[in-house]
């Protein structure tokens, strides 16, 4: 949330298209880390989610001008950055699937039953547990992931998750109680 004397996102999207680069500067360091951030742990590749992130506010800027606050400006925000992946992977890894067989055979499924090597005897401090969650998390399918990352990062509702990812919001929920039940499962392995 910001404080009530902030301009909101919406009124900084009007100054800019009208030549206020400050409010562009603002809404960037607002959004930035949790936009790329998103995209980051979704891609799981620092250089691409560079490239993609840079796409998405080249976007803002391109569409300043044309910019209508019928949602959010995050979930405009974060649509735009949903879409930049969507057309990366589809120009990149056409026929990959959920179901999918990996390098080492197995499914993107079958990766979240992987051992995690750490007994119940052993204590993790944060850093090891903040990792476990990084790695439970990339294990996760990718719809759930991004349904939560969205959430987590983005801050945006189900309808609003539902609406950037063109899914049902039943579906979203759907997605959202999996992602939330893996994560969970894989860091009570860890305790």
């Amino acid at each position: 949330m910001h404080d009530s004397a902030e301009p909101s996102d919406g009124h900084l999207m009007q100054a800019y298209a009208h030549g206020d680069t400050r409010a562009f500067e603002t809404l960037y360091d607002r959004h930035a880390l949790p936009v790329w951030r998103f995209v980051l742990r979704s891609v799981q590749q620092p250089e691409l989610a560079d490239e993609l992130v840079q796409e998405v506010w080249l976007t803002v800027v391109r569409e300043a001008m044309r910019y209508e606050a019928r949602a959010r400006f995050r979930t405009w925000l974060f649509t735009l950055a949903h879409h930049r992946m969507v057309d990366y992977w589809r120009r990149h890894r056409p026929h990959t699937s959920l179901d999918a067989s990996t390098e080492d055979g197995a499914s993107l499924a079958d990766t979240l039953a992987t051992e995690s090597g750490f007994g119940p005897e052993r204590r993790l401090d944060s850093r090891e547990q903040a990792q476990a969650l990084l790695d439970a998390l990339a294990a996760l399918p990718p719809a759930q992931r991004e349904a939560f990352l969205l959430q987590a990062e983005g801050g945006l509702s189900v309808a609003e998750i539902a609406a950037t990812t063109g899914v049902s919001s039943e579906t979203t929920k759907s997605r959202l109680r999996y992602a939330r039940a893996r994560l969970r499962e894989a860091l009570e392995a860890f305790a």
